[in-house]
């Protein structure tokens, strides 16, 4: 099948050579306001100074304190003779503020087996009225402690199951204030 005859090619061009000849480049043509006279060079790129910016440099080193044994932990918070290692960072033991606040509440009731007991033994003699005496405590809540030391502040909560527990959660962090004078 052959093509038809195309009128405005010339003569001497195949249909298959590019309009612009073999070699021709693609010319754009830009409006004059943004065309670069023939006649004059491009102009170099103006030199800009690159100002200096310092290095970053870390506030405090995680081994800007010497490394010694746990002298006592409160939940996650380890305190050690000159460093306090929290999950927020470490420490000095120095300057750093401790607060505690007991969040934990104890409740007394009678239990249930005490009032079936107290029933059936009262209507044989009053003396199953005794069993209403039986007391259950229950001690629920936590306490929470805070480390403070500059801009870095650490918060943790330590459950609370008896006031055995309490009171010793509250003398850990009385002996950390003595290590932080």
């Amino acid at each position: 099948m052959t093509q038809p005859p195309n009128h405005d090619l010339p003569a001497d061009r195949s249909p298959e050579e590019p309009l612009g000849g073999p070699t021709a480049e693609p010319t754009i043509h830009l409006p004059a306001q943004y065309q670069q006279p023939a006649d004059q060079p491009y102009p170099s790129a103006p030199q800009y100074q690159v100002p200096v910016v310092p290095q970053y440099q870390p506030v405090q080193p995680v081994q800007a304190y010497p490394v010694g044994p746990v002298l006592v932990t409160i939940g996650d918070i380890s305190v050690e003779q000159h460093r306090i290692v929290t999950p927020a960072g470490v420490m000095p033991t120095r300057g750093t503020n401790w607060s505690a606040m007991d969040m934990s509440r104890t409740e007394e009731r009678i239990p249930g087996y005490a009032i079936v007991l107290a029933i059936i033994f009262a209507l044989a003699c009053l003396l199953g009225l005794l069993f209403l005496l039986i007391k259950e405590r229950r001690t629920t809540g936590f306490v929470q402690v805070t480390v403070q030391n500059g801009q870095r502040t650490h918060n943790t909560h330590v459950p609370a199951g008896s006031p055995g527990q309490v009171a010793d959660t509250l003398a850990r962090v009385n002996f950390a204030r003595t290590l932080c004078v």
